[in-house]
């Protein structure tokens, strides 16, 4: 920040970003839970269907690809 601006406006700015960025943060956190939700949902619907995601994972490890795992 220029060194022209009052230090009250310099804390005013920085505790303005810290609370935006903490309301950022919240709202991303918000939307990985659902994200793992979804994802929760997908593996127990593959297992339901025998699908072994462990087994294709390692398979995917080796063949370094997950798009070869899903197929």
């Amino acid at each position: 920040m220029p060194k022209d601006i009052n230090k009250d406006e310099q804390i005013g700015f920085h505790k303005g970003a810290l609370t935006t960025l903490a309301k950022e943060r919240e709202e991303m956190l918000k939307i990985l839970s659902i994200v793992e939700q979804l994802m929760q949902m997908h593996i127990k619907s593959l297992q339901e269907l025998g699908i072994d995601l462990q087994k294709e994972s390692q398979q995917a490890k080796k063949s370094k690809s997950i798009e070869g795992a899903l197929r």
